[in-house]
This record gives structure tokens, C-alpha cells and sequence, in this order.
């Protein structure tokens, strides 16, 4: 996993996810929120190893949890 890839609901695109957080979600699952190249926000549900592998290659950075 060298990148996160999400949908852009503004553009209708899937688009490499820039400055993606990773946090944990109320029901105890994971997901990623950053921003596009344009600057529109972006959202990803992710399983708990590829939140496990994002953080360990650099990808993301994780909040609360």
C-alpha cells in the first residue's frame, strides 16, 4: 500500500488521498479523512490492516485512538 486512494464526490473521480487521518469510528472500525489535489475533502472506511499498514508505511497519521 503506497497511497490511499478514496472517492471525490465533488469531481467523481477516485483520487490519491493527501493528508489522510486516520481515526477510529464509534463502532470501533477505522476510517481516513483528507483532502484531494484540489482541496476537497475525502473519506475512506478502511479494515483494521490496512489502517495498521498505512500507518506503518507513512502514509497516514492516526488521531484519538
Amino acid at each position: 500500500m503506497a497511497k490511499l486512494v478514496a472517492y471525490c464526490l465533488k469531481t467523481k473521480t477516485k483520487e490519491e488521498m493527501n493528508n489522510a487521518v486516520i481515526k477510529r469510528t464509534k463502532k470501533g472500525g477505522y476510517q481516513a479523512q483528507g483532502t484531494s489535489a484540489a482541496g476537497h475533502k475525502m473519506s475512506l472506511m478502511l479494515s483494521a490492516d490496512k489502517a495498521n499498514a498505512a500507518l506503518t508505511e507513512g502514509v497516514a497519521t492516526k488521531e484519538g485512538w
